[in-house]
């Protein structure tokens, strides 16, 4: 059996890939995806916010580059200096990607319970608690 780090690797790999193709055709990437999902859950939200949120999902200069991507896409915008704020036609296009990424989760979890998938996000999570914890690292929401 291979350890937990290379099917970690591998699930993440397989992921970002998958969901990069699926986006390519809206002219989104997984990680501009997570992006707009952070800026839709609130009205106008800070660019501190996004990269703090998304910080374990990839590096400043990838999530600055996602940014960038979404504003000169027109899927949000700048109300105010560091402010971002999804456009109405960027709120429209994003729930229409909602159904490509319904058809994605799907995919990923066919044959996975509920409880099987529930089950091994309290593992990771624990994993990474104790490693986070045991190192001094500042946790992650």
């Amino acid at each position: 059996m291979k350890p937990i780090g290379y099917w970690l690797n591998r699930t993440d790999k397989a992921l970002t890939r998958h969901m990069n193709d699926m986006l390519a055709g809206v002219g989104l990437t997984r990680i501009a995806w997570q992006v707009l999902n952070v800026i839709h859950d609130t009205v106008q939200v800070a660019d501190t916010e996004v990269l703090s949120t998304l910080s374990a999902n990839a590096d400043t200069p990838t999530l600055t580059a996602a940014i960038d991507a979404v504003l000169v896409d027109g899927w949000a915008t700048r109300p105010a200096t560091d402010r971002l704020s999804l456009t109405p036609d960027g709120r429209q296009r994003l729930a229409r990607v909602a159904e490509r990424v319904d058809a994605f989760r799907k995919l990923s979890t066919a044959g996975i319970s509920q409880d099987e998938y529930r089950t091994a996000v309290r593992v990771l999570e624990r994993m990474t608690r104790n490693l986070e914890t045991a190192t001094g690292a500042t946790p992650t929401p």
